[in-house]
């Protein structure tokens, strides 16, 4: 994670409750699932003989360049007719699936079967009968194709399943926190669907392809490119009803009302099925409806993002060359370090460096936009045994619309050594909002 400037709303990339299923049915009537956009002509039935890649390798090819599928490695007199498995061509997982499929095809081969974990996170959209199943998976047909005396398979069309679970979960591609650069800020800031997005296409885009006529209306495409839209049309949402309001307040409302759990009920995942943290999903994933009434906001000031220089080491001069709203008489404090970035009055907390019996505090302004005047807010913590957490007062009571209130959050170790980061929440509720904050508290230091 790179992106970890304040005033930029970093956002990770998390999967939908939408699959698209593609399967392949074995001879032995088995049948595995797949992922991948196909419209696949092969019949139902399995009966197209199934070999696997290395099996077909010409005599002047490594065993490893046929495994993958290689381009000029396999032997088209073996693959001519048949459904070729494949395995992933890039280590530590991925696959450049277009030249493998072109291979096969090149060589009259009706399918492939590609193994791989990463591709089956993403729907590729193949235009020759093509799936990706996983490396869980992988065991089963290659057992199927050594212990039968002729193999066959097929591969279905696609079919698109609806309210798939587990979802959200954050995606292998997604950029994870923290920069150590700077561990006195959580990044990314929130996690938005970036999996598998069906959208409208520019269908007359000469550049997607040589006969634009071709061009489809609509896509499907992953990445965090697919998340950031859906993350501006919320802003967008947030600043029609408030025109008022901030970017860091629209910021604010997005970050406090973010989920983490996924539609199971149990805490967000990654795609791997490990638990996600706030290093891999910011704040939790975006809720359409939750910014629109966040209750309390966390209004960062320009003062904030200057403080957040000084603390990276930028000297005033520096600065000024990067920014003309420096207002007259600041300059940094003396011997600043990342200690003032904790200090950000930003949505999320991160602490650095807590170690042996050291308290650190931080200090948070809040603003009431919960549009019902007199109100009173009380926090709950939820901490990490390794962390005493104190909150400081522990009711904010506001006599007004767009009224401040500060707090201040005490941090002491429990333990003479954090040997891990841990993380935890604040949440402010008077009843009808509710505002948590995620933390993240380490020993480590950042790096200079």
């Amino acid at each position: 994670m790179v992106n970890d400037a304040p005033w930029i709303l970093t956002v990770a990339a998390s999967t939908i409750d939408r699959d698209f299923e593609s399967d392949v049915v074995l001879g032995n009537k088995k049948v595995i699932k797949g992922e991948g956009i196909n419209f696949s002509d092969l019949q139902k039935s399995p009966v197209y003989p199934l070999i696997q890649g290395k099996s077909a390798k010409k005599a002047s090819a490594s065993e490893d360049s046929a495994r993958i599928c290689s381009e000029d490695s396999m032997d088209e007199a073996q693959v001519k007719g048949k459904i070729v498995i494949c395995e992933s061509s890039v280590e530590g997982g991925g696959s450049d699936w277009q030249s493998q499929a072109e291979t096969v095809k090149s060589l009259q081969g009706v399918g492939v079967v590609l193994i791989d974990d990463d591709s089956k996170l993403v729907a590729e959209k193949f235009t020759t009968p093509m799936t990706v199943i996983s490396k869980k998976d992988g065991p089963e047909i290659l057992s199927y194709v050594n212990s039968s005396r002729k193999p066959v398979a097929t591969i279905l069309p696609t079919e698109t399943i609806i309210n798939y679970k587990p979802a959200p979960a954050i995606t292998y591609f997604s950029s994870r926190g923290p920069n150590p650069a700077v561990l006195n800020i959580i990044k990314p800031d929130i996690s938005a669907p970036g999996v598998n997005i069906l959208a409208a296409w520019l269908g007359n885009d000469s550049s997607s392809t040589p006969q634009a006529t071709k061009s489809p209306l609509f896509n499907v495409i992953s990445g965090t490119s697919m998340s950031c839209p859906h993350v501006s049309g919320v802003v967008a949402s947030v600043k029609s009803q408030n025109p008022t309001w901030s970017p860091s307040a629209i910021k604010s409302a997005i970050m406090t009302t973010a989920i983490q759990t996924n539609n199971l009920g149990s805490p967000m995942t990654l795609d791997t099925g490990s638990v996600a943290t706030p290093y891999d999903y910011g704040a939790g994933e975006i809720s359409t409806n939750g910014a629109l009434q966040p209750g309390l906001v966390y209004e960062t000031s320009t003062t904030d993002y200057l403080l957040y220089l000084c603390g990276r080491g930028y000297n005033l001069t520096t600065i000024k060359s990067i920014t003309t709203t420096v207002p007259d008489g600041f300059d940094c404090p003396k011997n600043s370090t990342t200690d003032y970035i904790s200090n950000m009055n930003y949505p999320t907390i991160a602490v650095s460096e807590l170690k042996g019996k050291e308290s650190k505090k931080v200090i948070r302004t809040v603003t009431n936009v919960g549009g019902n005047g007199e109100t009173v807010y009380t926090v709950s913590v939820d901490a990490p045994e390794e962390v005493e957490v104190k909150v400081i007062p522990e009711k904010l009571k506001f006599a007004k619309n767009n009224e401040k209130q500060s707090y201040q959050v005490v941090f002491t170790p429990t333990a003479s050594t954090l040997k891990e980061r841990v993380f935890g929440s604040i949440t402010w509720t008077n009843g009808k909002h509710r505002v948590r904050s995620l933390f993240v508290v380490t020993s480590e230091s950042s790096e200079p």
